[in-house]
Formats: C-alpha cells, structure tokens, sequence
C-alpha cells in the first residue's frame, strides 16, 4: 500500500509503502532507470550472531514491490528463492512485467537471505568464474573459499534456522501480522523451517521443487538424475516422432559414457571427465525444456559434435 506526501511549493512528492509509524525501516526507490519508484529498497541492521545481539551487526537488504490496487490487511507474498544462494531481490523486475498478477492487491517482499546478494554476501569468486564443463567445488578450492570468508564472517551463522529468524525481523519491521510464502527448490526448505519457528505468522505458503526438511542434498541426485533420464529415453521410444529421428538414443548414450571412462574428452581448449560433463547434463534435466533438447545433445556429443 502506498503512502505520499507533497512538500512545500516544489510540489515534491515522496512515496513509501504503507509501514507503521516507529518502524526503522527506510524505502528508498530502486526500481528499474525508467520507474525508480516501481520497487522500494531497505535493510535493517541484524545481529550476525543472534544470541549476541551486541556484537557483530550486518545488513539484510529485501525490496518491495507494492500492490497495484491494495487491498487493506493483505498479508504481502514473501519470495524465497533456491540455491541456496539466489538473491530475491534481483528477481524484482519480473513483478513489474509478467509477474505483475502476483502483487494485484497485496505487496511482494523479496528478502536477500544472509550471504547472498547484499545481505553481507559470502562469494567465492575463483569457483564463480569457472565454465559448466570444469571441475565444480574441489576440495582444494571449498577450503581456500572457506579460509577467505572466515576472516570477515562467522560462517557458523549463515544457516536456514537464523535466515528463518530474519525472515520474522522484515516481517515485523514492515508491520505485517501474517504474511503468505511462495519458495523454490530450497526455498521451500527455509520456509518449512520458518512455518516450524513462527506458524502463526504464515497465512498460506506455496512450494515449488519440495525439499524436504530431512532431505539429504545432494545424497538423492544421482539417483533422481537416473530415473529421469530413463523416462527421457522411454518418452522418445514412445514417441514416433522423436524413436525415428532418434532410433539408437540409449546405445549412443552407453557409448558416450565408456568414451569418457577412457580419459578426459578434449572440448574446446579443456579436458572434459566425466563427471563435470554428466553434472551438467542433470543440471539440463531439471527443466522440461531441457529434457526435450537431451535427444539431440546426446546424439550430436555421440557423434564428436560438443559444442
């Protein structure tokens, strides 16, 4: 909801979304260059150790997006993004355009969790440049990132429980009773944890790629990656269209695999093994999209073609 307020005979008019008064929140604009005002950003000063609330302080940055035709009471949708690692706030433009439906009546507050986006992001730039056909997370890499950030943070403070007691801190400092949840893939996994922590504080909450709270990442993805791509293969074999221009997908498939048990693959100016190339394919066969272009990708890559 908003509020404005003309001041003076500069005819100035400032806009901020409809907060408490004695709240120590401040919006400022921070939408796109030809709206400012479309999206209003904040932050609040939280403790890094929640038991110690007079020690280290960082920011938690979120924006809100207002509703085009508030409604009084209107719980606002909290976004909690996957990863973890995605900052919501960067998603803010989508509920201007196609998302625009999702704020109708009631707010989006999009909250970059602790460590990603602004909210003191904990990044790790070496492993941020690498392409997706390299080596990902080596050991000698996670520990030299660990090192580096445990200078400036207490990494033991970054986790799904105290970003859940974040998540309350924005809610009460925007003045909202109850709020509604809408999570993706691990999102769901920190809204779970916040529904356990604060129930009475969700009206409803929406879950997209469930990740169970005793779900053990990555434990299941082999398996799951498996059983997918069996249907991709099965899916092609029923399908007439795609069994005839596709007709020996699982052989070509078997013979891709023993080629890279010989060795690494030479794509580009790199060596592929086997693991960073089949990583990749899973990470293709998350998406509908991506599973409809597997036949071809399998087929060209049996054939020597990887670009």
């Amino acid at each position: 909801m908003w509020r404005c307020v003309v001041a003076g005979a500069f005819s100035f008019v400032a806009c901020t979304t409809a907060i408490p008064r004695g709240t120590a929140v401040d919006l400022q604009p921070c939408g796109p260059e030809d709206d400012r005002a479309a999206i209003r950003c904040g932050s609040l000063s939280v403790p890094e150790n929640p038991d110690r609330p007079d020690g280290q302080q960082i920011r938690l940055h979120f924006a809100v997006v207002p509703a085009e035709q508030p409604r009084p009471g209107a719980a606002p949708l909290f976004i909690l993004e996957g990863g973890p690692g995605i900052a919501a706030s960067e998603g803010g433009s989508f509920f201007l355009a196609e998302g625009s439906e999702y704020r109708r009546d009631r707010d989006v507050v999009l909250v970059d969790q602790r460590g990603t986006g602004r909210s003191n992001p904990l990044r790790c730039p070496a492993s941020e440049r690498l392409g997706p056909l390299q080596p990902l997370y080596t050991v000698a890499a996670v520990e030299a990132c660990r090192d580096d950030l445990e200078k400036i943070a207490d990494l033991t403070m970054y986790s799904t429980e105290i970003a859940a007691g974040d998540l309350d801190r924005v809610r009460h400092a925007l003045g909202h009773d109850q709020i509604d949840i809408w999570s993706l893939s691990y999102g769901t996994r920190l809204a779970l944890t916040y529904i356990k922590r604060d129930p009475a504080r969700v009206r409803s909450a929406v879950l997209v790629g469930f990740a169970p709270l005793d779900y053990r990442t990555p434990l299941y993805h082999a398996a799951a990656a498996q059983r997918v791509l069996d249907l991709v293969f099965y899916s092609c074999q029923m399908e007439p269209a795609c069994s005839a221009r596709y007709p020996d997908l699982r052989r070509e498939w078997d013979g891709l695999l023993e080629r890279f048990d010989g060795g690494p693959i030479r794509i580009g100016d790199a060596g592929v093994a086997r693991g960073p190339f089949t990583e990749a394919l899973r990470g293709i066969l998350t998406m509908a999209a991506g599973q409809r272009a597997l036949p071809r990708i399998i087929t060209r890559a049996a054939a020597g073609d990887f670009e």
